[in-house]
């Protein structure tokens, strides 16, 4: 788990570095982009925030349903594939949102923030359940418990800051 936690925050610190050229690659004519860019509520740094934040929390909903049904099969190490297509999916769909918006770069910082606003509270969530974590019988042992939630509040805190400055900030021009 600790290797594949590792690869995963490589591949993250690299597409976050190499971002504009990642961006490059999805082009202005998407049908994704030229639909969000022609929408005049879209342009308001408010309402393409709350999109933003609906966005992120179907993704991480959506991935979670997932994970849990793949725990009726036993096939191994699938749901390593599905995080890893989860995290390449959120990076395509904040890569979108980003070229989509034509306002100001103050706006979209605000935009930026509310959107992956869903992450902060996770990782609240995450660091509530972590800090009242009790034992439902004497003599359990919740260092595993501990550890995923742990997990959970790091994987949170990544995917708000990858998300901010993804969204947050505009891509140079080659």
């Amino acid at each position: 788990m600790t290797l594949f936690l590792l690869f995963v925050f490589i591949v993250v610190s690299i597409i976050l570095f190499k971002r504009d050229k990642v961006a490059f690659m999805l082009s202005e004519n998407n049908k994704l982009i030229f639909k969000l860019k022609n929408t005049s509520w879209f342009q308001n740094h408010l309402m393409s925030g709350i999109f933003l934040f609906i966005v992120n929390a179907t993704l991480f909903f959506s991935t979670c349903l997932i994970i849990y049904l793949l725990t009726y099969l036993l096939i191994p190490f699938l749901h390593l594939l599905v995080m890893i297509l989860a995290i390449f999916g959120s990076f395509f769909l904040w890569i979108i949102v980003n070229k989509a918006w034509q306002g100001t770069n103050a706006n979209r910082i605000k935009m930026s923030i509310l959107g992956s606003s869903f992450y902060i509270l996770l990782s609240i969530l995450f660091l509530y359940w972590l800090l009242n974590l009790e034992s439902s019988y004497p003599g359990e042992d919740l260092f595993m418990r501990s550890i995923g939630l742990m997990f959970g509040l790091m994987v949170s805190i990544v995917a708000f800051l990858s998300c901010l400055i993804t969204t947050g900030f505009s891509f140079k021009s080659e």
